[in-house]
């Protein structure tokens, strides 16, 4: 299709209750730089039931204008409503470009919207950019299983589409909110709805980590030597009220499930506080880690690439250091 305008769109997923991922309200960052080079506005697609705090929030983090499709068939996503409501509105405003969330339904959504508008996607991005040459959106992602960045470029067709991994961009502070609010009422039929929720399964067997939300990470790699070597890493967690993350490595020798993956195969994450207990620091790892506000490395080995990127460094064994380091911290909180 043709673009009607520069504008660039952004996602707004919600939950159940009507509020917004934080996946979305991230990307309005920037889709505020990227939106300015294009030389459009800035626009927030809000799609759910009982949206109004999503309307809200989307406002208050930097849109200029918010559309919104609020209705009972969007409470609980489902491909064949949100890609006919989604595509419905594209075909009206016609924008230039837009971000969605490299989350489950986002990963869902971004290529039956895609193919349906006849365009293309670049998925699981970690970068963004405006190509200067050009003027289009400069996707970059990770290629041939991390060892390379390739930057996409969508040329001929509109809009151009690019799903972003979550916790690679940060949420700006909200103000108050001066969005244009948009409804558009659009309807999809039940019988063209070709799925139903059944059950909703919050936590499935402990596998349901929140690593992209989470304010405190502590993660483990080889160095904690087994499944059984994440206790001391559990047990600080748990003291500092933060989730436990790992290394590909401590994933793929079957210690922790995937659900706990940092890195450019796993979860992109940008805590307040990092703690890395026995990893290395292999470039897939601080790519997913990098932009976290303060990164501690725990490692026997002082030449481990991950001191590059820390801001404090102990050298030690972790054994030795977090059962330490858990007492103290409870020391204090008690």
């Amino acid at each position: 299709m043709e673009a009607k305008t520069k504008d660039l769109w952004v996602l707004i997923e919600t939950d159940p209750d009507g509020s917004a991922k934080n996946v979305g309200l991230e990307l309005l960052t920037p889709g505020r730089e990227l939106a300015g080079k294009q030389g459009g506005a800035l626009v927030a697609v809000v799609i759910g039931s009982k949206t109004d705090a999503a309307v809200k929030a989307a406002s208050e983090h930097g849109a200029d204008r918010v559309i919104v499709v609020d209705g009972a068939e969007y409470a609980h996503y489902s491909t064949d409503a949100y890609t006919a409501a989604l595509y419905a509105l594209v075909e009206k405003y016609g924008p230039t470009s837009m971000l969605i969330g490299a989350t489950n339904n986002g990963r869902d959504l971004g290529p039956r919207l895609s193919c349906r508008l006849k365009t293309g996607l670049t998925a699981d991005c970690t970068a963004l950019d405006i190509d200067a040459d050009s003027g289009n959106v400069a996707w970059t992602r990770p290629a041939f299983g991390g060892n390379l960045m390739a930057t996409i470029l969508c040329p001929n067709h509109r809009p151009q589409i690019g799903t972003v991994r979550p916790g690679v961009f940060k949420k700006s502070k909200p103000a108050q909110g001066k969005a244009e609010i948009l409804r558009e009422t659009i309807s999809v039929p039940a019988e063209q709805i070709r799925t139903q929720v059944l059950e909703l399964i919050r936590d499935l067997g402990g596998q349901n980590v929140d690593l992209e939300g989470a304010e405190i990470i502590v993660s483990g790699g080889r160095g904690v030597g087994g499944a059984e070597g994440f206790a001391p890493v559990r047990a600080l967690a748990e003291a500092l009220g933060g989730v436990v993350g790992a290394s590909r490595a401590a994933v793929d020798s079957g210690w922790i499930a995937h659900a706990h993956q940092v890195g450019q195969t796993g979860k992109t994450v940008g805590p307040k506080l990092y703690i890395a207990c026995g990893i290395s620091g292999a470039i897939q790892h601080l790519a997913g880690m990098s932009g976290s506000d303060v990164i501690v490395a725990i490692n026997k080995d002082p030449d481990a690439p991950i001191f590059d990127v820390a801001d404090y460094g102990v050298v030690g064994d972790l054994f030795e250091v977090l059962p330490v380091l858990t007492a103290e911290i409870q020391k204090l909180r008690a």
